[in-house]
């Protein structure tokens, strides 16, 4: 549309076209980037198989969460890729959020949780691995939150692996109860940890497995996904497993570094496990926390026209309603077609 004629020149030149200015607000969201559509229907079609013994076992297509605890607010999202709703799979993907405690002293745990793709029950897996850490972050979260305010990085770090080392060995056990392969009933696990307390801006990440760790700071993607790294200091009292040492530095079990003979008689050794992820970091008032499984963090790192458009979604000062963000997580990529699980935090 053409602009409204402006005042007329005295002198009886031609008058200037006046100026349109970009409607305020961010852009509306968007179907699909890229120049073509992704080759599956964009909505649901295939309903997984059910079992009419274990309805429980069902997993919705999508969940969608939201809050505001201190000064951040938060907006987390789990939906079915566009491969499994095609297929009439379920959701290998599992998304929890929780509060522990009450006021300022309450603690906000985020955790999402992806299944071993070719294991069978894999959805069941990432349920189960979400339900562990709940539980032990939920008895042991008095402690973190003081850790959390006083700062204590090494103890933090120590404890949660022990925790994060607890809860996915209870899967492990499971397998081996069932008399199936370790590797039947592992996840990936990635988690977030949010204190209340509006004067407190850590944020705590930890997990084990890919994905994504992403901070929008001045309309600028930042990738701050930590190294793997094995827990270093002393254990932390209340946060799970013994020391593997004395007092005095001696070993509590003889390692000669000979490798030892494979025997019938013993199982075979476990997969190697996925390092430990930790991060830390303070955040500023207009920061963009977003934590995501590899449904959603492998096309943000390979595609730029999603990290320009959900940029310019997300850095407006208020942040997208429950269902704006999952519009904005839904926004497809030709040749991504896992899960996509996203949890984002906005800096008031």
């Amino acid at each position: 549309p053409t602009a409204p004629p402006g005042p007329q020149p005295a002198d009886g030149s031609a008058p200037r076209p006046s100026r349109l200015e970009p409607p305020p607000g961010p852009l509306p969201s968007r179907a699909h980037v890229g120049s073509r559509p992704p080759t599956y229907d964009p909505e649901p079609t295939a309903l997984p198989p059910a079992d009419p013994d274990a309805l429980d076992d069902l997993v919705p297509d999508t969940v969608l969460d939201g809050a505001r605890y201190g000064a951040c607010t938060l907006r987390a999202a789990s939906v079915r890729g566009d491969s499994a709703r095609y297929r009439g799979e379920p959701r290998r993907d599992a998304l929890l959020t929780a509060r522990f405690g009450t006021g300022e002293r309450a603690l906000v745990l985020v955790a999402l949780a992806t299944g071993a793709r070719t294991a069978p029950g894999a959805h069941r897996a990432a349920a189960e691995a979400c339900r562990w850490i709940g539980a032990a972050v939920g008895r042991s979260h008095a402690r973190l939150v003081e850790d959390i305010r006083a700062a204590r990085r090494g103890d933090l770090k120590s404890g949660l692996h022990r925790l994060t080392d607890r809860s996915l060995g209870g899967l492990r056990a499971g397998a081996a109860d069932r008399g199936l392969q370790p590797g039947a009933r592992a996840a990936a696990l990635r988690c977030l940890l949010l204190p209340a307390d509006p004067a407190c801006r850590i944020r705590v990440f930890f997990g084990v497995g890919p994905g994504g760790l992403f901070r929008l700071r001045g309309g600028a993607w930042q990738d701050i996904e930590p190294e793997g790294t094995e827990a270093r200091g002393e254990p932390v009292v209340g946060f799970g497993s013994p020391p593997s040492k004395t007092p005095g530095g001696d070993r509590l079990t003889m390692d000669l570094g000979i490798p030892t003979p494979p025997s019938p008689y013993e199982p075979a050794p476990e997969p190697a496990r996925e390092p430990f992820r930790f991060r830390t970091s303070v955040a500023r008032p207009g920061d963009t926390l977003l934590m995501c499984g590899t449904g959603l963090a492998d096309p943000l790192r390979g595609e730029r026209e999603l990290r320009a458009h959900l940029a310019d979604r997300w850095s407006r000062s208020e942040p997208p309603g429950l269902a704006a963000f999952l519009a904005d997580t839904q926004v497809r990529v030709k040749g991504y077609a896992d899960d996509r699980t996203a949890v984002a935090v906005w800096e008031a």
